[in-house]
């Protein structure tokens, strides 16, 4: 178990916040996170580059010239490749579905170790909340700089849930909210900012992150999720 200090927006220390040691402690294998950002990564493109070949360019097929006689290579037709306006050779094709399955274990492994390397290297930052009356980038540069934040931040605040329940127990879900749209409003102006969501982070955007702030709440998320 180890103690953060804990800060408000106007960047003055507040208090203290438990970090259980499971989520300060956490390591995973190099391979295990290479594996799960690689597919995270793949995941994301669309697979959906596409050419036409010489048989499906809409061009005519007469040949070009005579193939004897003028001391020329002989020529099929305008739709090869060598002619403007013809078919594109072993170009890309929409492929079939390339999706990369990930671990579920092995993505909850990625993220505790990738937060927990954040935590030894004092890149952790615990805010009390995000509320913000009306948006104003001021406040959130004020904070950036008091709290000596340098490089890409990654805000995570917490989400919104609902429960069902199915009477031997209880399904909690997270439901849309908006609850910080002040406070992105008042941070997109500054470059290298971002904000995402407790529960709806991954390790792309942890890696990239120089520095990480979390809400209180989205911390005690965080510790129910991974720890």
């Amino acid at each position: 178990m180890a103690n953060l200090k804990k800060y408000n927006l106007e960047g003055k220390e507040t208090g203290d916040i438990a970090v259980s040691s499971e989520l300060l402690e956490a390591e995973a294998s190099s391979q295990t996170i290479k594996d799960y950002i690689v597919a995270l990564r793949a995941n994301v493109r669309q697979w959906s580059a596409n050419t036409k070949g010489r048989s499906e360019v809409n061009h005519t097929t007469k040949k070009p010239h005579p193939q004897k006689g003028g001391g020329r290579a002989r020529q099929g037709s305008l739709v090869a490749p060598q002619y403007k306006g013809g078919g594109r050779v072993f170009g890309p094709k929409p492929k079939f579905d390339q999706h990369v399955r990930i671990n579920k274990k092995e993505r909850i492994a990625a993220i505790r170790c990738l937060l927990a390397e954040k935590l030894r290297e004092n890149k952790f930052h615990v805010v009390e909340d995000l509320h913000v009356d009306t948006p104003k980038t001021k406040i959130v540069s004020c904070f950036i700089e008091k709290r000596n934040l340098t490089g890409r931040v990654l805000f995570l605040g917490e989400g919104e849930y609902g429960e069902i329940d199915f009477g031997d127990f209880t399904e909690k879900f997270q439901v849309p909210c908006d609850k910080h749209n002040n406070f992105i409003r008042s941070m997109r102006n500054i470059p290298k900012m971002s904000f995402a969501l407790a529960k709806n982070i991954n390790g792309y955007d942890l890696m990239l992150a120089n520095q990480l702030v979390v809400t209180e709440r989205a911390l005690q998320e965080l510790q129910e999720w991974l720890a």
